[in-house]
């Protein structure tokens, strides 16, 4: 602080207040910079101008909107906002070298150290060459015009921006290469030849270097060095021939072009094409004395596809001798023919030996509408009315609300007829027409207190000052509904003039710069109807492969063809075969399992699948019982060496359902040998200890599911009357059964006696007598409220030992 102390002795505090506040605003400005790349807003659609606006523009566009937007001229609540918005579009776009940065790269120069423009390779090997002392000059890699790489080298930043939005409309031709690739220096004469060769015709070159880009060389696919890729519509495709000539880089191109972009149309196709542009394109005529067209015509019908259909005339071929008869065409010379509603007047026709490329696109881009054209897109409407903020250059676009009905087609020819007749500039006055029930949207924002029925069939005015605003007025007095309805043809041609007289008079008073629209709305983009579904896209490309197929087969590709699909038939017919026969085969063993199945008397035996029934035993009680996971369970069936045959086919078939239950495992226990185990459990699940006496034959058909982790079973027996009352009513329930007169067995299996019991009359009406075979009977309802957990559960404190006798 000392040593600058002097600086400051002899300055105010007036003057240190105005170096900090000068500070602030920079930082501020720098702020709202860095703010605006942020943010990712258009400054041209901000300004409402085009890409390809001049600076004049530029600033015009800036006074009128900052005059409009002013804080303290507007009352918007947003005005401010807005202001600061247009007021940094305009500080980006008057810099000319922020604003060649942002068109190609989308940035501000804050963020240019971030990105690199096209790296300048120019200079590149200009050092002295080891090489050259050693081998001489033949070996001098400059020589080989590797230079040529460096000077178009871009970034993947550059391609993602310029080369794929580009494509969609002209082919993109990409050279990977590497600074020390030997086949790629000599590629280099090659690449260049094939630059100034098509560069003409409308194809863009660049290269790219691949050690500096391994992420896009990776997305592309490049398989070696040098590889030429071609970018076209967004795809690549790569150009897999390992010799660079011209004439085959063109073939490639042709390849990978759309097919049919230039159909051949002869004397009897002529009308329909020329009739068809309620596509809303203009069709366009490309007539040459050769057999197919060249590549500079096909690239301009597919740089214009979108507003034009083209169509191919041989001019040294019998079938098209009408068509220059009709249209005096030179027989040797190459010619173009536009037309739009009009099919018997071309409006726009060229003819020379050789058409340029930049001829091509000029008198098309002149010529690319229609008449009266449809505002089916967003695209169409910025090409119909653009956007023009200046008052007195306003353009204005004169619109008819229809709908697509065969019923307004009176409407739209009269507008046509309208617009055709009219002797305005296209450049300050168009004329269109738009389906209400298609934008509706765009139409809603325009009609008076949003009535959608006053607008049908009426005219608009309209002028775009920016990409979202609209100024407005209808035109109520151009009757174009009654030049709908049938009548005479005087009466016709009265209504006619007057729509039309009263069209010029609110165009021509629109067009003075002293007169504005009356409304003014903020309007959406409009609705693309050419967009295509998914279904759509694959059919039509099935239809176009199909078509291609069957035009460009001849006799060289038909065998081939048909051994292909021979051999696919071939295929399919032995698979077909070998199912059949393996069909057969299943069929007769279930013949003859069916058959085996029959027992003496002839009646068929339902065939029951195995299912694996473990037996409880000693050597197998840990794994089925104590050792088992948590959820798992054990469902085991009681019988003895004399029941064994009768009780487990019923227990098999009663558990059948349950077998693809990985949480279950079913066993058997021979009573005789278990006995034992079996009365300790029960013993541990009554609330008193006392001995158990048990008759092992009243406890046959008893099925008791264990769970081995929470230690608890349930019980099931044809006897035994299950409560949900806990075990302390067991004792009780069991006293009652034995004190049954009509069954004295019941309650036996617990060892219990009936002396001590009380009578119960709830089960008199039990037979007296239970077969084997009916044991089981109930056990499939007892396993559903197992699974539903309603049976009672038993708990004991640990699993007794088992021991065999």
């Amino acid at each position: 602080m000392k040593f600058f102390a002097p600086q400051w002795r002899g300055r105010s505090r007036e003057k240190i207040l105005m170096v900090v506040i000068c500070a602030m605003v920079v930082l501020l400005t720098a702020g709202a910079q860095l703010s605006l790349a942020a943010a990712g807003t258009d400054p041209y659609k901000i300004l409402g101008i085009t890409k390809h606006a001049t600076l004049q523009d530029i600033r015009r566009a800036y006074k009128q909107l900052a005059k409009e937007w002013h804080p303290d001229k507007s009352d918007h609540p947003e005005a401010e906002t807005k202001f600061v918005e247009i007021k940094q579009a305009y500080e980006l776009l008057s810099d000319t070298e922020r604003r060649k940065a942002y068109d190609l790269y989308g940035i501000t120069n804050e963020d240019a150290h971030l990105y690199k423009e096209r790296p300048d390779y120019s200079n590149y090997g200009r050092f002295p060459d080891p090489f050259e002392q050693f081998f001489g000059h033949n070996f001098n890699f400059h020589d080989q015009d590797i230079s040529l790489f460096h000077r178009l080298s871009i970034t993947s930043k550059y391609y993602e921006t310029n080369i794929v939005p580009k494509s969609h409309h002209t082919p993109q031709i990409l050279m990977f290469y590497s600074d020390w690739c030997f086949s790629c220096m000599k590629a280099a004469n090659s690449f260049k030849k094939m630059i100034d060769t098509l560069e003409p015709f409308g194809v863009t070159f660049a290269t790219i270097n691949a050690g500096h880009e391994n992420q896009l060389v990776r997305k592309v696919g490049v398989h070696s060095l040098p590889c030429v890729i071609m970018v076209l519509d967004g795809h690549n495709y790569v150009y897999k021939e390992s010799v660079y000539n011209t004439q085959r880089v063109v073939e490639f191109i042709r390849q990978k072009l759309p097919y049919k972009l230039l159909p051949l149309i002869d004397d009897g196709s002529i009308d329909s094409f020329l009739l068809g542009w309620s596509d809303n394109r203009v069709r366009a005529l490309v007539m040459e004395p050769r057999s197919q067209p060249r590549l500079r015509y096909l690239i301009t019908a597919f740089h214009f596809r979108e507003r034009v259909a083209f169509g191919f005339v041989q001019l040294n071929s019998q079938k098209s001798q009408q068509i220059q008869e009709r249209f005096k065409v030179h027989p040797s010379l190459d010619t173009l023919l536009i037309f739009n509603e009009d099919f018997n007047r071309p409006v726009a026709s060229i003819s020379m030996s050789d058409i340029p490329t930049s001829t091509l696109n000029n008198i098309i881009s002149v010529n690319k509408y229609l008449a009266l054209p449809r505002l089916s897109s967003q695209a169409m409407l910025e090409g119909v009315c653009p956007a023009e903020w200046n008052r007195p250059r306003k353009r204005l676009c004169v619109v008819l609300v229809t709908e697509n009905t065969s019923t307004h087609d009176e409407a739209r020819q009269a507008m046509r007829r309208i617009a055709m007749e009219s002797n305005y500039s296209p450049e300050r006055v168009r004329f269109a027409y738009i389906y209400q029930e298609k934008q509706t949207e765009f139409i809603s924002a325009l009609a008076e207190h949003n009535k959608l029925e006053e607008t049908m069939l009426k005219v608009v005015i309209i002028w775009r000052k920016d990409a979202k605003h609209i100024k407005y007025e209808w035109v109520h007095e151009a009757t174009l509904e009654m030049l709908n309805k049938s009548v005479e043809n005087e009466t016709h041609d009265v209504n006619y003039n007057n729509t039309k007289q009263k069209l010029d008079g609110a165009i021509q008073r629109l067009l003075r710069s002293s007169e504005a629209l009356t409304y003014e709305a903020e309007v959406k983009d409009l609705l693309d109807e050419h967009a295509q579904g998914l279904v759509i896209r694959i059919l039509n490309k099935v239809l176009l492969a199909f078509e291609y197929m069957s035009e460009n087969l001849g006799q060289e590709h038909i065998l081939p063809a048909l051994s292909v699909v021979g051999t696919i038939a071939f295929i399919l017919a032995a698979g077909y075969l070998m199912s059949y026969l393996v069909r057969v085969e299943e069929e007769n063993i279930q013949k003859k399992q069916s058959k085996s199945g029959e027992d003496k008397n002839g009646k068929v035996q339902n065939y029951v699948p195995e299912l694996r029934l473990h037996e409880l035993r000693a050597e197998k009680y840990n794994g089925l019982v104590r050792l088992l996971k948590p959820g798992c369970r054990t469902i085991v069936l009681l019988t003895d060496m004399q029941s064994r045959n009768k009780l487990i086919p019923a227990f098999h078939k009663a558990v059948w359902p349950y077998r693809k239950n990985k949480t279950l495992m079913f066993a058997h226990m021979l009573i005789e040998k278990g006995i034992g185990w079996y009365a300790e459990l029960l013993r541990l699940s009554l609330s008193e200890s006392r001995e158990m006496k048990i008759n092992p034959r009243n406890c046959i058909g008893t099925v008791i599911a264990l769970n081995g982790h929470r230690k608890y079973f349930c019980m099931y027996h044809a006897k035994h009357p299950e409560s949900n009352r806990g075990a302390k009513r067991m004792m009780k329930m069991t006293r009652q059964l034995s004190t049954m007169p009509s069954d004295p067995e019941a309650g036996a299996f617990l060892g219990m006696d009936s002396s001590d019991s009380e009578t119960s009359t709830s089960d008199i009406s039990e037979p007296k007598i239970l077969l084997e075979e009916n044991l089981l009977d109930g056990l499939p309802n007892w396993l559903d409220r197992l699974f539903e957990g309603t049976t009672h559960r038993y708990y004991i404190n640990y699993w007794p030992d088992f021991t065999s006798k």
